[in-house]
């Protein structure tokens, strides 16, 4: 059965549509079966990778609301190691009418339940808010959350608020929920403040955050315009190495050995 982990946070511009395609990138390159879940109405993750939103007739929305099955929405994409589940700009419409239907925490978890058996990994890419999309995306969430920080000063105003949401949703829909991990973005170790984040963090969670940090990267930042993962688009730039080594972190931590060859050529 997959993994299913949600990528987190309810600031924007901290990576985590960037993170949760890059991890998925890497892990399809270590040979995991992996399915990108794109649950935001801005459908970010899904034009990443080079696909027009606008052209969407059967993407999320249509699962959410429509009850759709999964599987025919999959767009399947063998350079990249990934398949994915877009999104499209009618998803902004799900918040509202998710509100009159039966088990609305819940769609999510129960359209992805079908088709997990077929992948290794399952990766939510949330919205930048605490919504009723955030919570399906949470409630989805077997595995627990993935939460990336920006490595500057205000990105940890809001690390209390999301954490009380979290315990929110543990105390009314998914008890089960934990927290898999905190991955550090943005890292600029020429300055003092990004190390002082860092330090921070690691008080606010003091066994839950990655070793692997990422790097602030202009290639990493590029790769959304052409369409590519910063696997495929700059695959020796820091930032890729950095995913390359979450990835295997993530793995290890999972209990699944990658092969040697692999690691030395991640």
């Amino acid at each position: 059965m997959a993994k299913i982990y949600a990528f987190v946070n309810q600031k924007g511009g901290v990576g985590k549509t960037t993170s949760a395609i890059s991890l998925g990138a890497y892990l399809g390159q270590y040979g995991q079966r992996v399915l990108l879940v794109d649950l935001d109405p801005q459908a970010n993750a899904t034009s990443s990778l080079g696909i027009d939103k606008r052209g969407i007739k059967n993407g999320m929305y249509e699962v959410l609301i429509g009850g759709q099955p999964v599987g025919p929405t999959v767009l399947h994409n063998p350079q990249y190691k990934l398949s994915v589940l877009p999104s499209s700009p009618a998803l902004a419409g799900a918040e509202i009418e998710l509100i009159e239907l039966e088990r609305r925490e819940h769609r999510l978890a129960e359209a992805i339940d079908g088709t997990a058996s077929r992948y290794d990994y399952v990766l939510i890419d949330c919205p930048p808010s605490l919504s009723l999309l955030t919570v399906n995306g949470l409630a989805a969430a077997k595995d627990g959350v993935v939460i990336p920080v920006q490595c500057e000063y205000l990105a940890l105003e809001g690390l209390g608020q999301l954490a009380q949401t979290i315990q929110r949703v543990r105390s009314s829909v998914f008890p089960e929920l934990v927290i898999r991990g905190v991955v550090m973005t943005m890292f600029d170790s020429r300055t003092r403040l990004a190390l002082d984040v860092v330090s921070e963090v690691r008080k606010y969670f003091p066994t839950q955050v990655f070793q692997t940090i990422i790097p602030r990267s202009v290639r990493l930042a590029e790769a959304p315009s052409f369409g590519m993962p910063i696997s495929v688009f700059a695959p020796d730039s820091s930032a890729a190495k950095a995913y390359s080594a979450l990835a295997r972190e993530i793995l290890a931590g999972d209990g699944i050995q990658v092969p040697v060859m692999d690691q030395e050529g991640g």
